[in-house]
């Protein structure tokens, strides 16, 4: 008997003696963030120092990609491990829609809980939330976050330009009144609402187009909302907020003595961009460069708060954008002024940016940090995707993948620390206007589509024709030089392997 209980005592301790010994994870998911944002990447006229540490004590790629140069694809797809294309009602989604990622598949989140991680989202949401519509929020919304497989969440529903402005912590509206309840829609104003439109003399950020829905805190927002005014939140106050939200659950995992696994997708540098008071006029790019050195400072505060909780050395930490850039996208912040002023490049040497076909959509900062696994200060140049997140996690969890159950997500976690520069095999994009591309031994192959060669509104280049495009990016990383005519072998094979994949399900 006492053997027994001995015998069991020690097989506990070594349990938790592993889970204590296995790496946190935490995902740092910046919001329009390009590949030429931050100064290791070699952007001028702005300085990221903290985010710079990162990649000069780990690893920084120059070839990772997001899937989609939009932010619910990209979103759908790192906690899904599928493109978000194969998935109908995954593109850019209102701030009241439902949630689009099924409940009863694996996920990112799901795989870390399963090896005994406790896991959280902070920060912007944008998947969806809820299965009615329209959505009651003046109570508990489910399914979201928990059912994906986050056990904490404290998130705003879409991103701060859409109704409903507010926080919700655990699919709850923080602060909400009962006898103010909210009503969201995304179709008329309601009575009495004050819209941009209305009353542009309220504005503190003028609108330049689209954005002259609902109006809060100055600033006039898609969509349109009716009560809740206790539980709106003002756009200075979110950056802090998060970072404190982030650190609780760090200091509550460590309470429970379980490692964690933290998405913390900050809001910056999404429009509206408002940072805090303190960091207003103090980059030479207008609010846009304003929001990148919050977003940098952000990065600093959970990093020294993981080295003064000892956790610093045994963290895998991965900072990364969901799509390219954009400079004016609905707000006359002054950012597009101020780049061309400079001569300054958002998407580095790349064309397009945010819902652009080009790699400018979707080629964006990738860096690794694991003590002692990741070599310090190396770059790679493989090929990498964010949906492989997933299954090169499960495999360095030790956690199989069901067998039975569909997902786009390989195995390429060698990779991903710098121990091989295994190319990952082939790629597949998704540009807003769903015209796929897919990138293979340096090709890059974009199928016809009609629109307009610069996006109206934004002023990015669409990489929109009506004819194939066939580009070398190991030769024309800018995708000057449309190939297709000369190499129409490689045209059929890379558009038969994109309708193979698409097939695939």
């Amino acid at each position: 008997m006492k053997k027994s209980i001995l015998l069991s005592f020690f097989c506990v301790a070594m349990l938790l003696l592993h889970a204590q010994q296995r790496p946190n994870v935490l995902i740092l998911y910046a919001d329009d963030l390009g590949y030429g944002d931050l100064s290791c990447y070699g952007a001028q006229h702005i300085s990221t120092p903290r985010i710079d540490w990162l990649a000069e004590n780990g690893l920084r790629f120059t070839n990772a990609h997001c899937t989609g140069s939009t932010c619910t694809p990209s979103r759908f797809s790192i906690l899904s491990g599928r493109y978000a294309w194969r998935k109908k009602g995954t593109n850019i989604l209102p701030g009241n829609a439902n949630l689009t990622i099924p409940t009863d598949i694996t996920t990112l989140p799901k795989v870390f809980q399963h090896a005994g991680y406790t896991t959280a989202v902070v920060g912007k949401w944008h998947l969806g939330l809820g299965d009615t519509f329209p959505i009651d929020w003046n109570k508990e919304v489910t399914p979201g976050p928990k059912e994906v497989g986050f056990d904490y969440s404290f998130i705003f529903p879409a991103t701060a330009d859409r109704t409903p402005t507010v926080f919700m912590e655990n699919g709850t509206i923080l602060g909400l009144d009962s006898l103010d309840p909210i009503q969201v829609n995304y179709k008329h104003a309601y009575p009495g609402e004050l819209t941009g439109k209305n009353h542009p003399e309220m504005l503190k950020i003028k609108s330049s187009q689209g954005h002259d829905g609902h109006i809060v805190n100055g600033i006039g927002r898609i969509g349109f909302m009716e009560g809740g005014k206790r539980a709106e939140w003002t756009d200075e106050e979110l950056g802090y907020t998060f970072n404190t939200k982030a650190i609780d659950f760090i200091d509550q995992s460590l309470q429970e003595k379980k490692p964690f696994f933290l998405y913390y997708a900050i809001h910056n540098i999404h429009v509206p961009r408002m940072p805090g008071t303190a960091f207003k006029g103090k980059s030479q790019l207008g609010y846009r460069g304003d929001a990148i050195l919050e977003m940098n400072h952000s990065v600093g505060v959970i990093l020294d708060a993981l080295k003064d909780r000892g956790l610093l050395e045994n963290t895998i930490i991965i900072f990364s954008s969901d799509n390219g850039p954009v400079l004016d996208d609905g707000y006359f912040d002054n950012s597009a002024e101020t780049a061309a002023k400079l001569g300054y490049k958002p998407a580095g040497i790349y064309r397009g940016g945010k819902y652009s076909a080009l790699e400018g959509g979707t080629r964006i900062p990738f860096i690794v940090y694991w003590p002692k696994h990741v070599k310090p200060n190396t770059v790679s140049n493989a090929l990498f995707t964010q949906v492989d997140l997933m299954a090169s996690f499960a495999k360095m969890l030790h956690e199989k993948l069901p067998l039975n159950e569909f997902t786009d997500s390989r195995d390429y976690f060698t990779t991903m620390i710098g121990k091989s520069d295994r190319d990952r095999n082939y790629i597949i994009e998704q540009p807003e206007n769903m015209a796929l591309c897919i990138v293979k031994d340096g090709w890059k192959y974009l199928t016809p589509a009609n629109g307009p060669a610069i996006l109206p509104g934004v002023n990015i280049e669409s990489g929109i024709s009506q004819e194939d495009q066939l580009y070398n990016l190991k030769n024309d990383p800018r995708e000057l030089h449309n190939l297709a005519r000369a190499y129409p072998q490689k045209v059929a094979e890379l558009k038969k392997l994109l309708e193979k994949t698409k097939a695939e399900m």
